[in-house]
C-alpha cells in the first residue's frame, strides 16, 4: 500500500513537472512569437518610411528641377496675369458698385447667414457680388503661383520674390478690407480706402513686370535730373487727381446699395477740385513728351502711352460728368485710373536701368563716336 502510494507521488511529480516544463515552453514561444511580431512590424515601418522618405526626395527633386533657377517665360507669364487680374477686380468691383450690388452678399465671409455662396433668395446682386469674390480668390492663386515659381530664385533675385509676397499679403489684407467694406454697410471712406488700395496692388504689379524682364543690380539714372525731377512731380500730380476722383465718387450717386451713406461733401465742388490736377497733369506729360522726343530719351514711348491714357481719361470723364454719370462710363473711369496708374509708375521705373545695362549703352555710344 505505501509502496503504491510512493509510485503515485513520484508520478504526480513527473507530471507536474512535464507541465511546469510545457508551460514555460508555450511562455517561450508565446514570447518569441510576440517579439517575432514587434520585429516584423518594425520591419513593415522602417519600410514604409524608408518608401517615403525616398519618394519624398523624388517627388521634391522633380519638384526643384521643375521650377525656374532663372526668370523664364512662366514668370513673365505670372506677372502679366497678375497686372491684368489686379485691374480687372477694379471693374468688377464697380459692377458691384454700380448695380447697387454692394450688399448682394449682405455677410462675411459666406455670402449670406448658412451659406458661402449666393442663394436664389439673393437675385442677381449676390451673383455679381460672389463673383467679384470669387476674382479674389483668382489672384490669390496667381500670386501663389508667383511665389512658389519664384522660390528657388529667393535668394538670387530677392526683389522679384520680395514683390511676389507683398502681392500675396496684399490680397489677403484686400480680402479682409472687402469684409469690413460689407458688414459696414459700405461705408464710403472704407470703399474709398479700399479703391486706393487697389490701386496700390496695380503699381506693385507693375514693378513686378517691369523687374521680370530687367537683371539685377544696381540701378542708375538714363535721363537727365531734370526730367526725372519733372517725372516724380507728375507722378504726384497723378496721384492727387486719383485720390480726389475717389473722395468725388464716394460723394456722388453711386453707392452700392440704396441704404448705403455718402461722405455729405459737396459733390459739384468735387469734381471741379478733381478735374484740376487732372488738366495739371496732362500739360505736365506734354512737356515731359516734349522733352523726351527732344533729348531722344529711352522712355519716350511710355511717356506717349500716358500721354494717350491720359486724354482718354479726360474724354471718359467729360462725358460721364455731362450724361449724368452713367454706370459703364464710371465703371471704365475707374479701370482706366488703374491703368493711368500703372502707365504712370512704368514711366517712374523707366527712369532708372540696371547699370550692366547702362554701362553696355555707353560702350556701345563710345564705339560709335569712335568710328
Amino acid at each position: 500500500m505505501d509502496v503504491a502510494i510512493l509510485q503515485v507521488d513520484q508520478w504526480d511529480s513527473r507530471a507536474c513537472r512535464s507541465i511546469h516544463i510545457w508551460t514555460r515552453h508555450d511562455e517561450n514561444a508565446r514570447v518569441i512569437s510576440t517579439t517575432e511580431r514587434a520585429e516584423s512590424v518594425n520591419r513593415k515601418n522602417q519600410g514604409l518610411s524608408s518608401a517615403i522618405g525616398a519618394g519624398y526626395r523624388v517627388v521634391s527633386q522633380k519638384i526643384r528641377y521643375w521650377l525656374p533657377s532663372a526668370v523664364d517665360r512662366r514668370i513673365r507669364v505670372v506677372a502679366w496675369l497678375s497686372l491684368v487680374t489686379e485691374i480687372l477686380i477694379v471693374g468688377t468691383g464697380g459692377a458691384v458698385r454700380l448695380t447697387g450690388s454692394g450688399l448682394g452678399c449682405p455677410t462675411w465671409p459666406t455670402c449670406v447667414a448658412g451659406s458661402l455662396v449666393p442663394t436664389p433668395e439673393m437675385g442677381l446682386h449676390g451673383v455679381i457680388e460672389f463673383g467679384n469674390r470669387l476674382m479674389t480668390g483668382l489672384i490669390g492663386i496667381i500670386a501663389i503661383a508667383a511665389v512658389v515659381l519664384l522660390w528657388r530664385l529667393r535668394t538670387e533675385r530677392k526683389d522679384l520674390f520680395t514683390l511676389a509676397v507683398i502681392l500675396g499679403v496684399g490680397v489677403l489684407a484686400q480680402a479682409l478690407v472687402g469684409g469690413v467694406t460689407v458688414l459696414t454697410g459700405l461705408n464710403p471712406f472704407i470703399v474709398g480706402f479700399h479703391f486706393m488700395a487697389s490701386l496700390i496692388m496695380v503699381c506693385i504689379a507693375t514693378v513686378l513686370v517691369h523687374r521680370v524682364y530687367l537683371p539685377s543690380g544696381p540701378r542708375a539714372l538714363v535721363v537727365p535730373v531734370g526730367f526725372a525731377g519733372l517725372a516724380h512731380a507728375t507722378s504726384f500730380v497723378v496721384a492727387l487727381t486719383v485720390v480726389m476722383g475717389v473722395v468725388t465718387t464716394a460723394s456722388g450717386p453711386h453707392s452700392g446699395d440704396a441704404e448705403a451713406g455718402r461722405t455729405g461733401f459737396n459733390a459739384e465742388l468735387l469734381e471741379h477740385l478733381h478735374a484740376w490736377p487732372g488738366y495739371a497733369t496732362l500739360v505736365l506729360t506734354i512737356v515731359l513728351l516734349a522733352a523726351s522726343v527732344r533729348g531722344k530719351l529711352p522712355v519716350r514711348k511710355l511717356v506717349v502711352t500716358l500721354l494717350v491714357v491720359e486724354l482718354v481719361q479726360i474724354v471718359v470723364g467729360l462725358l460721364q460728368a455731362n450724361l449724368g454719370l452713367p454706370p459703364v462710363l464710371v465703371g471704365l473711369h475707374m479701370v482706366l485710373a488703374c491703368v493711368l496708374a500703372a502707365a504712370m509708375t512704368a514711366v517712374v521705373l523707366n527712369l532708372k536701368a540696371p547699370t550692366t545695362l547702362t554701362d553696355r549703352v555707353s560702350e556701345t555710344t563710345h564705339e560709335h563716336a569712335r568710328s
